[in-house]
């Protein structure tokens, strides 16, 4: 998953991007209203966390014009004003929720998940393919009863290749939604977690679950048919 974050305070950004990161989500962060727009409109993202008090254009005015320019994804104000008439104004706007300042970051998080959990794509909490379960909750993986310890980046992979399983995708839409916007596009590390995760899902079982189809993408699913190697 790949949030886009928008607050103007740089220490309050970066605690709250570094524990995002930490749960395995990319995250970009956009330090005012105009800067969230113009990223929103050139990247895709799966969820914003937006703050009301912005320089340039505040929160309500950005919710407003991403659900004018018909942004669907879950939109989470959070913001310092906490008063009923800011929270039932943020909601009339198009947020899907909204969580005052100061805040438990385990809330914060658990009203994340609850909004992932939401309609467009309604999402299990507990995804299997074929011998392999992946929690999205506890964020744990198991083939065959064996448990897998992942990186957080490793994590964030598999699950977008699970949710995606016998679908191709390309190395465009795993960087989108699993890098942020400081991925370097010429760079192999892509094919190197792909590796990683190969060593570790894949080596000592029967059947490889993760596909290559060269120069096209890969493809997570029991059945290797037309996927190359």
């Amino acid at each position: 998953m790949r949030f886009l974050l928008v607050e103007d305070e740089p220490r309050v950004a970066r605690i709250i991007a570094k524990g995002l990161r930490e749960q395995s989500y990319a995250v970009d962060i956009a330090k005012d209203g105009e800067e969230a727009l113009y990223l929103a409109g050139v990247e895709e993202y799966d969820l914003v966390v937006l703050d009301i008090l912005l320089p340039r254009k505040d929160g309500f005015a950005v919710c407003r014009e991403l659900r004018g320019a018909g942004f669907p994804q879950p939109i989470l104000m959070l913001t310092a004003r906490d008063a009923v008439e800011d929270r039932v104004a943020g909601l009339n706007c198009g947020a899907d929720d909204y969580l005052a300042k100061p805040f438990d970051f385990q809330e914060l998080l658990a009203r994340i998940r609850a909004l992932l959990r939401r309609p467009q794509e309604l999402r299990q909490e507990v995804l299997q393919v074929s011998d392999l379960t992946l929690d999205t909750a506890s964020h744990t993986v198991t083939r065959r009863g064996r448990s897998i310890s992942l990186t957080a980046k490793e994590y964030a992979l598999l699950e977008f290749l699970v949710l995606r399983a016998g679908r191709l995708v390309n190395r465009e839409q795993i960087a989108q939604h699993v890098w942020d916007e400081n991925f370097d596009p010429l760079s192999n590390v892509i094919d190197v977690y792909v590796r990683r995760l190969r060593s570790k899902i894949d080596e000592g079982f029967d059947r490889a679950l993760i596909h290559t189809r060269r120069g096209e993408g890969y493809m997570f699913s029991p059945d290797p048919e037309g996927c190359g190697a």
